[in-house]
């Protein structure tokens, strides 16, 4: 079941590539396996997965040294200040940075390992309660300048949990948006030449994907309704 549904959201990315005229090997699918056991990861690599997204520090931990090396750990829960020395330099990604406090926590334990981590300002486009970061663009502006000054961060692009709909089409305008930021003219010099927009999950990932989306965060659309007596 795991391979067909890869397959099955692999060339639905291709379709939105596609009709957006862009090329899929601009796009990596990231399967989110927060919750989910080894067996069904392992099913996933299998199948050609190489990038997993997990929200929590410690069932990320716990599945690292149970997966090949050659897995990219993508970090894209809320992460606390003091569980980053649990991940500094294990993910290949972390996508959730939505304060200069965190990402100067951040820094400081990269300095100590002599380290340079790789991540990602969350952006709350859509302004939900429930969702961390800012939809001030100002303040994400702000937020932008300040970690370019860090030293031993890499800024590589923005990230956006859009709200849940029935009805994906209306995302559009937030995915839009958080494009805009990202290659607004006030923005440029602050990321790398190719960067990252994290953004689309599987309720919504081909719009994510005809709006510019680089990463997208399919879960259920790989694994299966994600099991809620697992905290």
């Amino acid at each position: 079941m795991i391979s067909e549904n890869i397959k099955s959201v692999s060339e639905r990315i291709q379709e939105a590539c596609k009709k957006s005229g862009r090329n899929p090997e601009e796009v990596t699918l990231i399967s989110v396996s927060k919750t989910k056991p080894l067996e069904m990861l392992k099913e996933a690599y299998a199948a050609g997965s190489r990038d997993f997204g997990e929200n929590k520090v410690q069932e990320l931990c716990d599945k690292i040294p149970e997966m090949p090396e050659d897995v990219r750990w993508h970090m894209i829960g809320h992460l606390q200040t003091n569980k980053i020395k649990y991940i500094i330099g294990r993910t290949a990604l972390i996508h959730s940075v939505d304060t200069l406090h965190l990402a100067e926590a951040i820094e400081k334990e990269a300095t100590k390992r002599e380290i340079t981590a790789d991540i990602l300002v969350e952006v709350n486009v859509a302004g939900e309660d429930s969702k961390f970061g800012t939809s001030d663009m100002e303040a994400n502006k702000e937020l932008i300048r300040s970690i370019s000054e860090l030293q031993h961060l890499r800024l590589c692009g923005l990230m956006t949990i859009a709200p849940y709909t029935d009805d994906p089409e209306t995302n559009r305008p937030y995915f839009r948006t958080l494009r805009e930021l990202l290659y607004s003219d006030e923005m440029r010099g602050f990321f790398p030449e190719r960067p990252v927009l994290s953004m689309g999950m599987s309720g919504d990932y081909e719009i994510a994907v005809e709006e510019g989306a680089t990463h997208v965060r399919v879960g259920t659309g790989i694994f299966g309704e994600r099991d809620y007596s697992v905290k």
